[in-house]
């Protein structure tokens, strides 16, 4: 028997408004805010919800490190069309960390959001 239900994903970053509208604009869905400005909610469609939390003095991960400085989690999206979905969500403000797909073989790309959160693309 299961000991909780999943809830949310909680992401610290300097701006929570800005990066939930980011993350609104590659999967949809609405933002909502908090009672204050520390937190908001992305309610994705398909019932997902992401938290974004104001962390003052965030420092972003590092990809790929695995000492003091480690990318702790990451997001994965799955896409129909990686070069399209690419183009999109660099132009959204995203930063190419790991582009090297092996001519389509490793099915995946590595970005980070605008708070240097790792995120994956994911050919479906």
């Amino acid at each position: 028997m299961a000991i909780a239900t999943y809830c949310l994903v909680a992401l610290d970053c300097p701006d929570p408004r800005a990066l939930a509208e980011f993350y609104a604009e590659v999967l949809g869905g609405e933002v909502t805010k908090d009672s204050d400005e520390d937190w908001y909610d992305l309610h994705a469609p398909g019932g997902h919800r992401i938290a974004f939390q104001l962390a003052p003095g965030h420092t972003p991960p590092k990809w790929p490190r695995a000492d003091d400085n480690s990318q702790q989690m990451h997001l994965d999206f799955h896409v129909r069309d990686l070069d399209a979905a690419e183009r999109q969500v660099l132009a959204l403000g995203a930063t190419p960390l790991d582009l090297d797909d092996r001519n389509g073989e490793r099915g995946f790309r590595v970005y980070a959001d605008p708070a240097g959160h790792p995120f994956c693309l994911c050919r479906e």
